[in-house]
This record gives structure tokens, C-alpha cells and sequence, in this order.
């Protein structure tokens, strides 16, 4: 996985979650507390996800071949969109069923074991912190210079690190909506402040589900290249002087470290054929010069006609504007 893919992140994220989880299930058999149990199943499926992502990334390496021409970059979009729908199904909808359960059966803390919850979740602040802490220095290796965590996780292509982000800091206020619960219960002895967490917990972890479904999906779907980027291209294209016009240009994220640009170049009527394919062979080096990510270029030479573009290809026409 490409340091873009934020391999420690999913692997500190693993085990993390996986410590907390055992801490957590003995919590809950010991103290008997529902939001102990949410989560604790939370820190499970968080587990099986960082798995997921990382098993994306192995397969996303695979060599192109004849059934997948244009390699298999996009698994890790698909894996990325199958980790939101467990978040979702086994997280959220599990804590959602116990809160319920423990609404209209409720019971009291064990006596005994009351302070068990309390100290698990204390400690499992401590290392999810650690989690988030290194989730957010592996993304500012890749984030832009002033752009917005919000924007962050929007718009980035490797679909691994705004999921682990958005999975700590899930995790974080889950464990703050627990400890309320537990914390609550423990103070009155009423049990409902129990329930009333692990539905929290429920809440906040289906919602992170549908904001990672909907940008996973996104993906899935296709996206171009970024504003900027799009604007560097047609830069690189236009600025060399070889073609008269850019007719149109549509771009592909075929994986997340992988751009697929395609454009046609409108070229004057004189030009003789080597002539255009030297200056096809300049644009495509000034394309991925300026931008890396721009691997897979196909360039289409015209003829341009004035003010009388091919009507099979006055589709989309893009140019730079300052």
C-alpha cells in the first residue's frame, strides 16, 4: 500500500481496537453495563474493517491483465465502501437493538463490578487517542496546504485514511457517550442513563456509516480530477503551443494514485503527422510532470476548423481561465 493508502494508520488502528475490544467484552461479562457490550462489538467491527482496508490495498496491487485492462486500483474503493456498510449493520444497528432491549428490560450494574467500565473506557480514551493522533500525521503527509479536514475527507482518493479518521473519531465520542452512560448509571442507579448511551453510540455510528457510504460511493461511481489538478492539466496541455485548440478533456481516477486523462486536440491543417505525434509525445510528459498521478494519457489529434469544431466532439470544451 502507497504511503497515500496510510498503512500505519490502519495498523495502529488494528490494534488498538483490537486491545480494546477484549478489555471490553471482560468489562461487560464482569458488569453486566450495555454500552459496555455496543462497545465493545464497535471496537470489533472497527477491527474487521481496518482488515478490510488493508486486504483493499493487497489487492489493489495486482497487475493489470486482459479482463481488468486498467489494473484493479478501484478494489480499494470497494472495500472501502463494504467497511461502511459493516460499520452500519453490525456497529450501529447492534447498539441501536441493545440500547432498545435495555429500554424495556432494564438491570442495574453489578455491585461488585462497577468501576470496571469506567477504568476500560479511561484507557481506551488513551489509546484511541494514540489511534486518531496517528491517523491525522499520516494524512498531513497527503492533505494540502490549507485545505479544510472537511474538504479532506471529501475529496481525497485513497479512501483509507479519511476512513480510519472518521472511524477514531467515532470511536473517541463513542467511548464519550459510554462514559456517560456508565458514569451516570453508577451516580443514580438508574439504568435507563445505560441504555440512553448505547442508543448514543448507535446514532453516531450509523450517521459515520452514511458519510462514508456516500463518499466510498462517490468513488465507486467514478470521480475526476480535482479542480486544481483539472486546471494544471489543461495548463500543461495548452501551454506548450503545439495545438491550436483544446476540444475536450475527461479525466478518471482509476485508483486512487492512478489518473486516466483523455482529451482531443484540435491541431492546424498544415501540420504534417510526425510533426503531431512529436508534440502528442511533449504534452503527455508536461501532463505527468505536472501532475504524477496522471499515468494513463490518451491524446486524440483533429483538425481544428476555426469556429467550426467536429460536431462529434464539440461536446465539452474546457479552456484555462485565469
Amino acid at each position: 500500500m502507497s504511503a497515500s493508502g496510510g498503512g500505519k494508520a490502519i495498523i495502529a488502528a488494528f490494534l488498538a481496537n483490537m486491545g480494546i475490544a477484549i478489555a471490553k467484552f471482560i468489562a461487560w461479562f464482569l458488569s453486566g453495563s450495555a454500552s459496555m457490550l455496543a462497545e465493545a462489538i464497535h471496537s470489533v467491527a472497527d477491527s474487521g474493517n481496518q482488515l478490510l482496508l488493508l486486504l483493499g490495498g493487497r489487492q489493489a496491487k495486482k497487475r493489470a491483465d486482459r479482463e481488468h485492462p486498467f489494473g484493479y486500483g478501484r478494489e480499494r474503493y470497494v472495500y472501502a465502501f463494504v467497511v461502511s456498510i459493516i460499520l452500519f449493520s453490525v456497529g450501529g444497528l447492534f447498539a441501536i437493538y441493545e440500547g432498545v432491549d435495555k429500554l424495556t428490560h432494564p438491570h442495574a450494574l453489578d455491585e461488585q463490578w462497577w468501576w470496571l467500565p469506567i477504568v476500560v473506557l479511561l484507557v481506551a480514551i488513551g489509546l484511541e487517542s494514540f489511534s486518531l493522533r496517528t491517523a491525522i500525521v499520516e494524512s498531513n503527509l497527503v492533505r494540502a496546504k490549507g485545505q479544510s479536514w472537511v474538504s479532506f475527507v471529501r475529496h481525497a482518493k485513497a479512501p483509507e485514511l479519511p476512513v480510519v479518521l472518521l472511524e477514531d473519531i467515532g470511536a473517541l465520542t463513542g467511548l464519550v457517550f459510554a462514559l456517560f452512560g456508565v458514569g451516570l448509571t453508577v451516580i443514580t442507579g438508574n439504568p435507563v442513563f445505560d441504555a440512553i448511551g448505547t442508543l448514543m453510540i448507535g446514532t453516531l455510528l450509523i450517521l459515520i456509516a452514511i458519510v462514508l457510504g456516500i463518499e466510498t460511493k462517490s468513488l465507486l461511481v467514478g470521480e475526476g480530477a480535482t479542480e486544481s489538478d483539472h486546471r494544471l492539466i489543461v495548463d500543461a496541455i495548452s501551454e506548450g503551443g503545439e495545438i491550436e485548440r483544446l476540444i475536450h478533456i475527461k479525466t478518471l481516477y482509476l485508483g486512487p494514485d492512478e489518473l486516466l486523462v483523455a482529451a482531443k486536440l484540435g491541431f492546424a491543417t498544415d501540420r504534417a503527422l510526425a510533426d503531431i505525434a512529436h508534440d502528442i509525445d511533449a504534452i503527455e510528459k508536461r501532463v505527468r510532470k505536472t501532475v504524477p498521478a496522471a499515468r494513463v494519457i490518451y491524446l486524440e489529434p483533429d483538425v481544428f476548423r476555426g469556429d467550426h469544431p467536429h460536431p462529434a466532439t464539440d461536446q465539452i470544451v474546457l479552456k484555462s481561465t485565469d
